[in-house]
């Protein structure tokens, strides 16, 4: 049998909803618009931190058969990380992320659970990306893989292991970028999710967040070697609509963490120094607004 490159596995994925109309009817689903801050955000061969407004519209739901993740962050930087052409002024980058979940105990009605695990499904998606920034990234993702779906009291911790596929492009041109485009090597991820919530008193929290770990994915752009890159995002959020207005879950306000280390693989330059910005330590303020 013809082995399928994993792009087309997950194109083949990513359709099978569309395909089966009944299937889009959705049973749940959640809304919202999210904001979060910081002054400590770093960027690869930038020795200076970066406070950015991120905008994020996310968007999740259930149907029949599994579950859909969209998510789009706007990112503006301020003047350390300056757009193409005009240092006065920050960059903006959007960054696009869509999953799609297909319960394997649903598509063949059957009990699947083991251990601490209920429900293992086959997670599909893409990231995409674009900033006006002189390196002019437009990132292309394509991943796939099993998720376990792990059997929690209350929300959902989930445990992704995948391969991915990435094409970028780069516009510096030589010497930094002797080939502006580059289709990297598939590289193997993994990814934790979770959504916790609790009550501390009157009070209705949640924690949440997410961990990625994403292998080398062969030489960047100058030919130098990457290397295995690590990102945790996480927020402790309290339900203040509930608290303030009796409406739960509309108004979320709280604090969070970023931690990038090797940030889009990047480790070492062609001198074999490390290069700057590589590692982000960022509190966060965060607010999400459910609608």
């Amino acid at each position: 049998m013809k082995h399928l490159h994993p792009a087309r596995w997950a194109c083949a994925l990513l359709a099978a909803p569309i395909l089966s109309t009944p299937a889009l009817a959705a049973d749940w689903s959640d809304t919202f618009l999210g904001y979060r801050f910081s002054t400590q955000y770093t960027e690869p061969m930038n020795d200076r931190t970066i406070q950015k407004h991120i905008l994020s519209l996310t968007h999740v739901n259930g149907y029949s058969l599994g579950q859909n993740f969209f998510n789009l962050d706007i990112l503006q930087s301020d003047r350390y990380d300056p757009s193409s052409g005009n240092g006065s002024n920050g960059a903006t980058e959007f960054y696009a992320t869509y999953r799609h979940q297909l319960s394997m105990g649903k598509v063949f009605d059957k009990d699947i659970s083991f251990g601490p695990v209920k429900d293992v499904a086959i997670t599909a998606g893409f990231d995409l990306n674009t900033k006006n920034t002189a390196f002019a990234p437009r990132k292309r993702l394509l991943v796939l893989g099993p998720t376990f779906k792990f059997d929690v009291p209350r929300g959902f911790v989930d445990l992704s292991l995948m391969v991915g596929k990435e094409w970028n492009h780069c516009g510096l041109g030589a010497p930094a970028c002797p080939d502006s485009r580059s289709s990297f090597h598939t590289q193997f991820l993994a990814s934790l999710n979770w959504n916790l919530p609790f009550d501390v008193g009157s009070v209705p929290l949640k924690f949440q967040g997410f961990a990625n770990y994403a292998g080398p994915k062969g030489d960047d752009y100058a030919g130098i070697s990457t290397k295995s890159e690590v990102l945790v995002r996480t927020s402790l959020m309290a339900d203040v609509g509930k608290v303030a207005f009796d409406k739960k879950n509309t108004l979320w306000v709280g604090i969070g963490y970023e931690y990038w280390y090797n940030k889009f693989g990047n480790r070492y330059m062609a001198n074999g120094n490390l290069k700057p910005g590589i590692k982000t330590s960022a509190p966060t303020v965060q607010v999400e607004w459910h609608f």
